[in-house]
């Protein structure tokens, strides 16, 4: 049987890679940002429509998620090019489609608030399941394909500096091309965003492909007896080690929804500013995730312990967003948005390697290849953040009495209840998720390091 060659892929590979963190990242900060509020200031919902809406997405997307990465783990497609490069591109394209679907509410429905209701939800989960075809798929790639620490770290920075682009790119472009106000405007942004997520499609291609001559894991490992759809859930959350990271990846990704999708009310409600005006703050944002790259990656070197980066990082990013709480300036927003920047950057980069170490550890004591299960229960974690960002928005507003008929600022109060679900909240998902890894420990370096060589005496 022929083994992969552990020689590190080429540059292209990594940035071809890279790609799919990039569009995992836009799509998800320009829904982050447009959707909630679409709907609330837009098609005029009370908050508690929308959080209704998250909540029964995040229902669906419990069952979605793990069952979509165990089907398509047991039925690939066009396998001779690598078991998930079809489910990739197919999802990709179908959940950029999606993704303008949920703007294009017809005229006929506006009028009644159930109805646009219901159409959010349809639309929410038709994106949904489109996205976890794609992006369950993709992150199950990353162990298989990037074997060595070296080659995984290596892989995880440049797909950090392709994700903190399109983090940025899908807060600061979409406003571009709406505008408060003219709920028209949102379909040429998702427009926009769907021809991207398209031509990225092709883009992803090299970075997923696996080609004849390599042999992924799940066939080096010696197997059991396959299991069904509910063991395999049953077991992928008997190890503490993905429970602790898939908690701390829910609670890190519910403070990036939070305070990304915050930046419309800023700009409108507490600035008075138009949709523009958000530029300059996602900017700073990006110029300190990049700059962050650099820094946190020679400190992991020294470190070489994923999750105590992780640590290290969601307590700069929960010191770095409480003072947003406070702020009332653009100039004060985008300088606390750099700093959080900073932080992000760095969690991000270890967040692709912790995963991975948490695979292989699993790999080792299942003598099975699971990951399109683990990675949809992965998936579900990170997206349940949506329902929290729901239910956060609607209480702060529900508390502070926002009011969505105003054109632009509102109320002393109301503005606090701004601030406070893009500093405050944000802040204590931060320091809860550092605080839970740094109790649990679920994996120590050396127990890391330590797979890792078994690994590689059972020559995977």
């Amino acid at each position: 049987m022929t083994k992969t060659l552990n020689r590190t892929p080429s540059s292209g590979v990594m940035m071809s890679y890279g790609m799919g963190r990039f569009l995992a990242e836009f799509l998800t900060g320009a829904y982050g940002i447009m959707a909630f509020f679409f709907y609330e200031k837009e098609m005029g919902l009370p908050a508690i429509f929308p959080t209704i809406a998250t909540v029964i997405y995040s229902i669906w997307n419990a069952v979605n998620d793990p069952l979509i990465g165990w089907i398509t783990g047991k039925h690939p497609v066009l396998a001779r090019y690598g078991k998930r490069l079809f489910w990739i591109v197919l999802g990709l394209v179908t959940c950029s489609l999606a993704f303008l679907l949920i703007f294009m509410v017809p005229e006929a429905l506006r009028a009644h608030k159930v109805a646009v209701f219901v159409w959010m939800v349809v639309a929410v989960c038709l994106y949904d399941a489109a996205y976890s075809l794609w992006e369950v798929n993709y992150q199950g790639v990353f162990p298989d394909k990037f074997r060595s620490q070296d080659i995984r770290r290596k892989a995880a920075v440049t797909s950090t500096a392709f994700g903190s682009v399109g983090i940025a790119l899908g807060a600061v472009l979409p406003p571009l091309f709406y505008h408060y106000g003219d709920a028209g405007s949102y379909v040429t942004a998702g427009l926009v965003i769907a021809a991207i997520g398209i031509i990225g499609s092709i883009l992803i291609i090299p970075g997923v492909m696996q080609r004849a001559g390599t042999t992924p894991m799940a066939e080096q490992v010696p197997q059991e007896a396959d299991p069904g759809f509910v063991d395999s859930l049953k077991s992928t959350l008997k190890h503490k080690e993905f429970r602790v990271l898939a908690i701390m990846l829910f609670l890190y990704q519910s403070a990036c929804i939070c305070m990304t999708g915050s930046v419309n009310y800023v700009v409108n409600g507490v600035l008075g500013m138009p949709a523009k005006a958000s530029t300059p703050i996602f900017a700073a944002m990006l110029v300190g995730a990049l700059i962050s790259v650099i820094i946190w990656s020679r400190i992991a070197k020294k470190l070489d312990n994923n999750f105590l980066m992780l640590v290290i990082t969601n307590f700069f990013m929960a010191a770095a967003s409480m003072p947003m709480l406070f702020c009332r300036t653009q100039l004060t927003f985008a300088i606390f948005m750099f700093l959080w920047g900073l932080g992000f950057g760095g969690c991000w980069t270890f967040i692709a390697p912790a995963m991975a170490d948490v695979v292989d550890s699993i790999v080792l004591k299942e003598r099975r290849r699971n990951e399109g299960v683990i990675m949809g229960v992965r998936a579900f974690f990170m997206r349940l953040s949506y329902a929290s960002q729901g239910i956060v928005f609607w209480l702060c507003h529900t508390l502070t009495k926002y009011d969505s008929s105003l054109p632009g600022q509102q109320a002393s109060l109301a503005q606090w209840g701004i601030t406070a679900h893009i500093g405050l909240v944000p802040s204590l998902f931060f320091l809860a998720a550092a605080l839970l890894l740094l109790i649990s420990n679920p994996l120590s370096a050396d127990k890391a390091r330590a797979n890792r060589e078994a690994l590689k005496e059972l020559g995977l």
